[in-house]
């Protein structure tokens, strides 16, 4: 039976909680996307290693005294390819549960099971909160078919991330390996937010084009918070930078997207941005540990 995942964080020793870390292949080398998805997506990010183990992301975040949420992407249905193991993460992390937090998936087309899939994960295997990718796994989070997992999700009381805005996977790609952006607006996220308001919901990446939009419901809805991963901190949108000073202090949180962007090369662009001094280490670290509950 596989080890059951539970919280060895001791989240007040920590630098940062890095909220967005992929896992990209498991030990038997399967990847989590077919392999035109994963070598375009390390074209547009110029990753340098695209699949480090789960143990050798343990070991990046140990030495940078942080902890990072881990998880891959359940797409079986849209890809056609199943994902990397799931199980084996969640038992991966609890291997390393003083610096790693899995997150974890199900296929939301898969209705009846995609329900029994989260609850499994949460209950039996321990995982803290769950990935979602709208435009990869090919459905609109805002359609009533899907209600019944946020519902179910709601009820567990994990937070979900869901990907929104511009997408690196099939970028470059003829229509774009078939990959809609559309999907990925974070107004789909508004109604789901404003349906169940016990569900925390964290939108990944700035959300462009549609960081506006993206402000105002994390403005809106105390129960929406947006992590920064994806994109280097130069190259965010002003109004999420200004934002992020002031109503949006207390919403936003550190995330980079490794291993498609280090935390060396994401936090030495944070480094300029034009933040208060109080506003950083909430960025950092404690929205993080209030939203995860390591605080006690």
């Amino acid at each position: 039976m596989a080890t059951r995942y539970e919280l060895g964080i001791d989240a007040g020793k920590l630098d940062a909680i890095d909220m967005h870390v992929h896992l990209e292949v498991d030990s038997c080398g399967h990847g989590s996307l077919p392999d035109a998805l994963t070598e375009a997506s390390a074209k547009y990010f110029k990753a340098e290693d695209r699949t480090p183990s789960l143990d050798r992301i343990a070991e990046v975040y140990r030495e940078l005294n942080m902890a990072a949420v881990v998880f891959t992407v359940d797409a079986r249905t849209q890809l056609k390819h199943e994902p990397n193991s799931i199980p084996e993460l969640i038992e991966g992390a609890a291997r390393n549960n003083d610096v790693l937090i899995p997150f974890g998936s199900v296929d939301p087309r898969m209705g009846e099971d995609a329900i029994a899939g989260a609850k499994h994960q949460a209950v039996e295997l321990g995982a803290r909160g769950f990935k979602f990718h709208p435009s990869l796994q090919g459905f609109d989070p805002s359609n009533e078919q899907f209600y019944p997992l946020w519902e179910s999700l709601q009820e567990l009381g994990l937070p979900c991330i869901f990907h929104t805005g511009q997408n690196g996977m099939g970028a470059g790609l003829p229509g774009g390996y078939g990959i809609k952006l559309a999907y990925s607006n974070p107004l789909l996220l508004d109604a789901v937010a404003a349906d169940f308001p016990g569900l925390q919901i964290i939108m990944a990446h700035p959300s462009v084009p549609w960081q506006d939009e993206a402000n105002s419901i994390a403005t809106h809805k105390s129960n929406v918070f947006i992590d920064l991963s994806g994109w280097s901190p130069k190259y965010f949108p002003e109004s999420l930078v200004r934002l992020s000073n002031s109503v949006l202090q207390d919403k936003v949180l550190f995330g980079t997207d490794f291993p498609l962007i280090t935390p060396q090369k994401w936090l030495g662009a944070f480094a300029d941005l034009p933040l208060k001094d109080e506003v950083r280490p909430k960025i950092l670290k404690d929205n993080a540990v209030r939203l995860l509950g390591l605080g006690g």
